[in-house]
């Protein structure tokens, strides 16, 4: 019983890592796509044109998606509260 409590915990937080990780990566991976494609149109190979951009977004990403974050975070902890 204490094994599959474990693991289905273990399995939860990994799910939800996941969830929260996404739309900050997301952003990401969108921004780098498009400057690299901008970088392929004028071949200008600037490493930091590609990656200031990204950090700009993603920052702002993980600031809008904040509270989304923080209410996920609050429901996991009171489910493991309860479960202990």
């Amino acid at each position: 019983m204490l094994d599959d409590m474990t693991i289905d915990m273990v399995r939860t937080a990994l799910v939800m890592s996941i969830k929260i990780g996404a739309p900050i990566l997301a952003a990401g991976i969108v921004v780098g796509l498009v400057i690299s494609l901008l970088q392929s149109i004028t071949s200008i190979q600037d490493q930091t044109l590609a990656t200031v951009p990204k950090i700009i977004v993603m920052v702002g990403a993980a600031i809008a998606v904040l509270p989304w974050v923080v209410q996920r975070l609050v429901e996991y902890a009171g489910e493991l509260l309860r479960i202990v």
